[in-house]
């Protein structure tokens, strides 16, 4: 059988913002491509390029640094979310741990997310463990475990 790369791809209203909160929540992604030589941004670039500010933002793409973990993309569509995602990302930031140490690290990383624009949407204490359902800027859900 033939092996496929696997992409995620997020539709969002605001894709370098939403790369950005992604970026930092995940850690070791980047954008691929530097601004080009001569300019101290892609804004500047684009302004100098004559591009309408309509067709800017219009898609962000982050890569892994080591290339261990799939490429990600963020593409602007017209429509806002609507309804509960039916596949969602799970962020494993307490591996090994459980119990009050387990709960303590999620926690913990819960509050940077929210500090970088994500929301908890609820908390869970189960036999199997304890983890949080949160949303992204978008309200794209996610859980952190």
């Amino acid at each position: 059988m033939t092996a496929f790369d696997l992409h995620v791809v997020f539709d969002c209203a605001d894709p370098d913002r939403l790369a950005r909160f992604w970026m930092a929540a995940l850690g070791g992604y980047d954008f691929p491509v530097g601004v080009p030589d001569g300019f101290a941004s892609w804004e500047e670039w684009a302004d100098a390029n004559s591009i309408p500010e309509e067709d800017r933002n219009s898609g962000r793409t982050l890569v892994d640094r080591e290339r261990s973990r799939p490429d990600i993309f963020f593409l602007r569509v017209p429509e806002a979310k609507a309804g509960k995602n039916r596949v969602h990302l799970d962020l494993k930031v307490a591996p090994g741990l459980d119990g009050a140490d387990r709960r303590e690290r999620i926690e913990a990383e819960s509050a940077r997310l929210v500090e970088l624009g994500a929301s908890v949407a609820q908390r869970f204490a189960e036999e199997d463990g304890f983890h949080l359902i949160m949303r992204d800027p978008e309200g794209n859900e996610f859980c952190l475990a």
